[in-house]
């Protein structure tokens, strides 16, 4: 009986699998040295006086115009004085979304020891009047926002617009909305129209209710949910034939196309 013929010893093989086992070690350990070396190196560490000068270029912020510094600098209090790379970046950017005006932010390392926090604001699109305090005694004026984001009123702010009833802060956020489509669909039919609107009610979005002011005079429109920019168009432009004969009445029915009634 012949015996099976015994394969040689393929020591080429081994040697290349030996020689990456080594180098594969090497690179690991290397690794893990380089990490060692970058969490304790005083190179890498975030200056702590780096949030204090507003020209700081080891801490950059941008974007901001109406976001509190103040509270983005509270964000990272511990960082100062830290190791960038023992830095959340992750949780840093999730409390800045907490920050009033703050929609969406990103925080980056740059090599070696500074941090750039980038900024991307909210947009307003209606001032609206809040209940302060309990009771519902007294308001304030905020804006809002087109997700239903309610936003502290600036001390300077270029910006326009109708007062929004309707909404409130006791709602959720997918009820305010909710009344922000409404509202939204109203000005943009109403296009340069809008600007002469001082106040816009969406409590009923069936009936939606804006004020005009005419001749120094403060009028109410029941506009509907429909038609909006031929109503308010026709109401114009028949106005003075209107007044002679409506007295001292100030609040007008817009919801039927064929016709104009007045309401005490």
């Amino acid at each position: 009986m012949a015996k099976e013929a015994r394969k040689p010893f393929n020591w080429r093989l081994w040697l290349r699998i030996g020689l990456w086992a080594v180098l594969l070690a090497s690179t690991v350990m290397a690794a893990r040295a380089l990490s060692r070396f970058a969490q304790s190196d005083s190179h890498f560490t975030l200056d702590r006086d780096a949030g204090v000068a507003a020209d700081s270029t080891d801490f950059t912020i941008t974007g901001l115009k109406f976001a509190s510094r103040s509270r983005v600098l509270k964000v990272f209090a511990d960082d100062f004085g830290a190791n960038i790379f023992q830095i959340p970046i992750d949780e840093r950017r999730r409390k800045l979304l907490a920050v009033d005006w703050v929609e969406r932010a990103s925080v980056s390392r740059i090599w070696p020891n500074r941090l750039m926090v980038r900024i991307w604001e909210r947009q307003p699109i209606a001032f609206v009047n809040l209940a302060n305090g309990t009771g519902g005694r007294g308001s304030r004026l905020a804006l809002i926002d087109a997700y239903g984001v309610i936003l502290d009123r600036p001390q300077r702010l270029d910006f326009s617009s109708p007062i929004l009833s309707g909404v409130h802060e006791s709602q959720s956020e997918r009820e305010r909305q909710e009344h922000i489509r409404h509202y939204t669909r109203l000005m943009n039919e109403l296009g340069p129209l809008g600007k002469r609107l001082s106040e816009v009610d969406v409590s009923k979005p069936e009936s939606i209710t804006v004020e005009i002011e005419i001749d120094g005079r403060p009028i109410e429109l029941l506009l509907g949910d429909r038609n909006f920019a031929r109503r308010l168009q026709d109401f114009l432009a028949h106005y003075a034939e209107i007044r002679k004969h409506s007295g001292s009445s100030a609040t007008f029915d817009l919801r039927l196309d064929d016709r104009i009634t007045t309401r005490e």
